[in-house]
């Protein structure tokens, strides 16, 4: 969720018979989750994974979409609702009859309604915080969608020049911003108009003498 440049993605994967034995064999690989791992690490059980070891799928949101839900809270419900739209999508493709889910929201059950909502019903849902810590198979799909992220951002980045890593916290990422809104006077379309730091950077830029 926490990125102001590029998309937001949600990854799943789907594994037979999710039972201790699965775990297991996940852990082995090294899966866990994706904030602990090197890039060179997720990019290489990201391999493995989609060389057969379940099915998988993607969603994507770029800034226009983010900024639609963001910005129009009370027509579409916000952020977490776009999140359980794209989330129920992944779980519907994988046809899975049980799904283990991190879920963003401060009230994890009301995310599940909203998944519920989009699944229409038939499937079993845990869905928890910090569920990428708890469940191999929801840390494996953190390391996917991370991957797959980092891919479109490196893409990005032969368009647009190395901006960082798109986060907020990042220094070269709010240099960026500042920088383009001082030549263009508008924010970059990879950036999401609806967060903080492009409001800052804005500011900072609308201060200069």
């Amino acid at each position: 969720m926490g990125p102001v440049i590029g998309p937001l993605v949600i990854a799943g994967i789907s594994i037979e018979f999710l039972n201790s034995k699965c775990a297991r064999c996940l852990s082995e690989l090294g899966v866990r989750d994706s904030k602990e791992l090197s890039p060179r690490s997720r990019a290489a059980l990201a391999e493995l994974m989609e060389g057969g070891l379940g099915d998988i799928s993607y969603a994507e949101a770029w800034p226009r979409l983010i900024d639609e839900y963001v910005l129009g809270k009370g027509r579409t419900g916000g952020l977490n609702r776009l999140e359980a739209m794209l989330m129920a999508k992944v779980i519907g493709e994988l046809g899975a009859d049980l799904a283990y889910v991190d879920a963003p929201d401060t009230d994890p059950r009301r995310f599940k309604g909203y998944l519920e909502e989009g699944l229409g019903g038939g499937i079993e849902l845990v869905c928890e915080h910090h569920a990428d810590r708890k469940y191999p198979v929801v840390s494996a799909a953190s390391i996917l969608a991370k991957v797959r992220r980092d891919e479109a951002i490196e893409e990005l980045k032969r368009e647009y020049g190395d901006f960082g890593s798109g986060y907020a916290s990042d220094r070269r990422t709010v240099s960026f911003l500042e920088s383009w809104l001082r030549a263009h006077g508008e924010v970059p379309p990879i950036a999401r108009r609806s967060w903080r730091t492009v409001w800052r950077a804005g500011q900072r830029r609308l201060d200069e003498p």
